[in-house]
Parts: C-alpha cells; sequence; structure tokens
C-alpha cells in the first residue's frame, strides 16, 4: 500500500465517497464511484499525491453532505415563486418517481406532455 493510501487525506476521502449518496436517475454513473477510481489511481501511481489540496476537496465533500450552504444561505422565496408556488416541491415528488416508474407509465408521460389540452 502506497503512501497516497495511508494518509489522512486519503482516508477522509473515503469516508466521505461511502456516505455519499447514490443518484437513482443515473444507476451506472455515480458520482462516488468516478472519484474512487480517480483516488485509487492517484494511490496507484505512488507520489503525486497533494495532502493539503486532497484534505480541503474532502472538506467540501463533508460540507455538501452536511447541507452547510443549504443551511446558511436560506432561499426560501426563491423555492416559491409567484408564479407557480408548487414548482419545485412538484419537481422534488417527479424526480422521487422517476426510478420507479415502468416503461408503460414513462411513455404515458411522454405522451402526456406531447399534448396538453387548453
Amino acid at each position: 500500500m502506497s503512501g497516497a493510501a495511508r494518509s489522512v487525506a486519503y482516508q477522509h476521502l473515503q469516508r466521505a465517497l461511502a456516505r455519499w449518496p447514490r443518484d437513482p436517475l443515473r444507476p451506472d454513473c455515480q458520482l462516488q464511484d468516478v472519484l474512487a477510481r480517480r483516488l485509487e489511481k492517484q494511490a496507484a501511481a505512488g507520489g503525486a499525491f497533494d495532502e493539503q489540496a486532497e484534505l480541503q476537496q474532502a472538506n467540501a465533500l463533508y460540507t455538501l453532505l452536511e447541507n452547510r450552504y443549504k443551511n446558511k444561505y436560506r432561499i426560501q422565496k426563491l423555492l416559491a415563486p409567484a408564479s407557480k408556488p408548487s414548482y419545485y416541491a412538484d419537481l422534488l415528488r417527479e424526480l422521487e418517481e422517476a426510478p420507479k416508474r415502468t416503461w408503460l407509465q414513462r411513455l404515458g408521460k411522454r405522451l402526456g406532455g406531447m399534448i396538453r389540452l387548453q
């Protein structure tokens, strides 16, 4: 095992990636898988491991995992636009339902989006 694999930054990055949520919309392309491959490639290469830069990247991952920016910068007015206050709630519900739909339900949604009755 190389020095990069035993470093504190490497351990923090591994821990942050293990906590990162899976993306249900793209199950075959996950952020944590891509970053883990990059990390393993760096560890296998040996010398090219900047401890300080990797610690900063681990800290950035932790801030995103803990929603620090969402909690620090409240955007409640932006989440309820006057034109359609339920827009973002509907969007979140749609994103949660999308991976669970059958192909027939997806086809129905697509056709429903093409045909609008007014």
